[in-house]
């Protein structure tokens, strides 16, 4: 980790420029938005990319909760390398509002960035870095905005939510569900503040986060029908995956409002063979399946895994009798619907004016806290357009959306 005088150094180029917003918005105003930029640059420069160890971020997290006097409560994985956050401030009691973001961000290899991706940038209003965006922005905004929690007289507690590993499929959530589930009080409402350009967000489609592994048979190219190409198999059953997925296409759902309104499949990773004079032995590769809410994937997954099963395996063992096709369900992230967003939905439209519903095609935290019956939205500063890719951001003017609408929060809580 660095130390504090390095990153005392390296944050200077971040703070320049809050005397106008101090002219023109106040101290307190400029002030949280400092805070907020400087947690953000300690955020992006942790490498917490997904499933891997997140030592490091949980412990800055939770020692600059720890300064500000609030109580923290982690949550671990089962080897202890990876972790969730949760903290309440404000009196114990129901009705509580959580704030959940995630901790983790997508790897940066093979990514073409014009500055270190770990190292927030500031180039005019924009703040650069891996995760900015998705969603270390939100992260900064609600630890910037404890100081105005805690000044608030509030009679129901906000509770902090950060959860690890979100980008593959959510695998935080049930240890920390489990871990509220010990709390003597029940929140009533959850904000995910996934980047949502400020508008509520009640629905989201579902993602089966898939890998399937292939058992060939290596010999000689010279007579390669002797053998068993797992290359080759993997090519037959992603055709197959992807007729399934044209034929989802072209009967979508009249009157959705997802974008495309069907189902989608992406084969995301590819790797297998030795040598290309050698039929490959073995071929592995990752995808996913985003179905649409009320859907049951398992249905659509069941197809292929019976056309692996019947099609394409007994010609594999006719071969060789240890060729094998594994389909594995690594995680199931559910999707979120409306039937238990009207609370929080209410509760988001009262503080901003809103009152359209939005859904979105991509996943997150949300559905594993509306199956676990608590009343949730997604909502949140900066634009999903951004994240994933080179040169990430979020815009100044985007931090003070977050930081107005949290502070906000603590006015209506504090009702």
């Amino acid at each position: 980790m660095r130390s504090r005088e390095i990153w005392l150094e390296e944050s200077k180029h971040v703070t320049i420029g809050f005397v106008e917003l101090r002219e023109q918005g106040g101290d307190r105003v400029a002030d949280t938005l400092t805070s907020a930029v400087e947690i953000l640059e300690r955020l992006v420069g942790c490498e917490s990319v997904s499933g891997r160890p997140n030592h490091e971020i949980v412990g800055y997290i939770s020692d600059w909760l720890r300064t500000q006097g609030v109580e923290v409560t982690i949550s671990r994985d089962a080897d202890g390398e990876r972790a969730n956050v949760f903290a309440t401030i404000g009196p114990p009691v129901d009705g509580g509002v959580v704030l959940n973001g995630h901790t983790d961000v997508v790897p940066v290899e093979g990514q073409n960035w014009s500055s270190d991706p770990f190292q927030l940038t500031r180039k005019g209003d924009r703040f650069y870095g891996r995760g900015s965006v998705d969603m270390k922005g939100f992260l900064a905004c609600v630890m910037a905005s404890v100081p105005v929690f805690q000044a608030a007289r509030l009679t129901r507690p906000v509770h902090i939510a950060f959860t690890y590993d979100e980008e593959i499929g959510g695998i935080g959530m049930p240890v920390l569900l489990e871990q509220m589930g010990t709390l003597s009080y029940r929140p009533s409402i959850v904000i995910v503040g996934e980047p949502t350009d400020m508008n509520i967000v009640t629905g989201h489609k579902g993602g089966d986060e898939m890998r399937t592994e292939i058992t060939g048979f290596e010999v000689h190219s010279c007579d390669p029908t002797r053998g068993v190409s797992a290359i080759s198999v993997a090519g037959k059953l992603i055709a197959k995956i992807e007729e399934i997925g044209a034929r989802l296409a072209a009967a979508p759902y009249p009157g959705s409002p997802f974008e495309p309104p069907y189902a989608t499949f992406n084969i995301g990773t590819i790797e297998g063979g030795a040598a290309r004079n050698a039929t490959a032995g073995w071929c592995n590769f990752d995808w996913e399946f985003r179905g649409m809410p009320g859907e049951d994937s398992r249905v659509i997954i069941a197809e292929i895994e019976t056309y692996a099963a019947e099609q394409l395996l007994p010609a594999m063992k006719a071969v060789h009798e240890n060729a094998a096709i594994n389909i594995i369900t690594e995680v199931a992230v559910p999707s979120l619907d409306d039937r238990n967003a009207g609370p929080a939905a209410a509760f988001v439209s009262e503080i901003t004016g809103q009152n359209s519903r939005n859904v979105v095609s991509f996943g997150t935290d949300a559905g594993y806290f509306s199956d676990a019956g608590l009343s949730t939205v997604v909502f949140g500063p900066g634009t999903i357009k951004r994240a994933h890719g080179a040169d990430e951001f979020i815009e100044e003017r985007e931090l003070v959306q977050g930081l107005d609408f949290l502070r906000a929060v603590a006015r209506k809580l504090s009702e």
